[in-house]
C-alpha cells in the first residue's frame, strides 16, 4: 500500500475538489425541473430560486433575518464556551469536583437537547432570552466533555517534568495543563461552533417570535413558497460551511506546532 503525495497531481484542481458533488446535484436538479421528471410542486425550477435570493438580497430582508441569526448565535456560544470552559477545567483538574457534580452533569447531558426548550420557554418566554439561553447549552455540553478529556490526558512524563521544575499552580495551569489539553480544548470549542449554529436553527423553528433565517424559512413553509424554503436551505448551508472553515482555520492556526498530518492531501 502507497500514499500519495500531497504535491501528486489530480485530474480535479484542488480548489475545484469540494465543488464537484454541490455542481452535479445542481445540474440534476436543472435537469429535473427543466424535463419535468416529476409534476410534484416541491420541485422548484433553479431560475426561480435565484429570482427569490435576488429580491432578498435587494429588499435586505437576508440581511436583517441573518444578522439576526448570527447575533443569537454568536451570543450564545460565547456565553456556552465561557462556560464550559471554567466547568470543564474545574472538571478536569478536582477529583472532589468530578464525583461531586460528575453523576448530575452526566444525567444532564443525556437530555436531548430540544427537550429543554418547554422549560426554557417556560423561564424565559419566546423571546431572543429563549433561544440565547438554548444556544448556551447547545455550545456548553462539547465544551465541558473535551476540555475534562483533554485535561486528563495531559502525558505523565510532562507532570514529571513539572515536578522536577517545581512549578508553582500557575506554572502547573497555564505551562503545562491547558497547552497539552489545547487540542482537544479547540475541537471542543469546534463543535461548539457547530451545535450552537444548528440550534439556532431549530430554536427559531420552535420558538417562533422574531427575526432569523429560521423565520424565513417557516413562512416560506406557512405559504408554501418552496422557492423561499429552499433558499433558506442554501443560506444555512453556506453560513454553516463558512463557520466551520473560518473554526478549522483558526484552529490549524493555533496547533500548528502539533505538524502535519498525513491526511494534508
Amino acid at each position: 500500500m502507497s500514499f500519495l503525495h500531497p504535491e501528486d497531481k489530480h485530474p480535479v484542481p484542488k480548489v475545484l475538489r469540494g465543488w464537484v458533488l454541490p455542481i452535479v446535484l445542481l445540474a440534476l436538479w436543472w435537469l429535473a425541473a427543466r424535463f419535468h421528471w416529476t409534476t410534484s410542486p416541491l420541485l422548484v425550477p433553479v431560475d426561480k430560486v435565484w429570482d427569490t435570493a435576488v429580491e432578498q438580497v435587494r429588499s435586505g430582508e437576508l440581511w436583517d433575518a441573518l444578522a439576526a441569526s448570527l447575533r443569537r448565535d454568536l451570543i450564545g456560544f460565547a456565553i456556552g464556551v465561557a462556560g464550559g470552559l471554567a466547568f470543564g477545567i474545574a472538571f478536569g483538574l478536582s477529583r472532589l469536583f468530578e464525583r461531586m457534580i460528575g453523576p448530575t452533569f452526566h444525567t444532564l447531558k443525556q437530555i436531548s437537547l430540544f427537550a429543554w426548550i418547554p422549560l426554557l420557554s417556560v423561564w424565559f418566554g419566546l423571546g431572543d432570552a429563549a433561544k440565547v439561553a438554548f444556544l448556551s447549552l447547545a455550545a456548553f455540553f462539547p465544551v465541558v466533555l473535551n476540555t475534562f478529556e483533554g485535561i486528563r490526558s495531559v502525558p505523565g512524563e510532562l507532570i514529571e517534568a513539572a515536578r522536577v521544575l517545581k512549578f508553582n499552580r500557575r506554572q502547573w495551569l497555564f505551562k503545562l495543563i491547558l497547552p497539552a489539553a489545547s487540542p482537544s480544548i479547540l475541537a471542543g470549542i469546534h463543535l461548539a461552533l457547530i451545535y450552537a449554529w444548528l440550534a439556532t436553527l431549530g430554536a427559531e423553528y420552535l420558538l417562533v417570535s422574531g427575526k432569523g433565517i429560521g423565520n424565513t424559512m417557516i413562512d416560506g413553509r406557512e405559504l408554501f413558497l418552496m422557492d423561499l424554503v429552499i433558499f433558506g436551505v442554501i443560506v444555512v448551508g453556506f453560513v454553516g460551511f463558512a463557520l466551520n472553515w473560518l473554526a478549522a482555520r483558526l484552529e490549524r492556526r493555533l496547533l500548528a506546532w502539533r505538524g502535519r498530518s498525513v491526511a494534508q492531501f
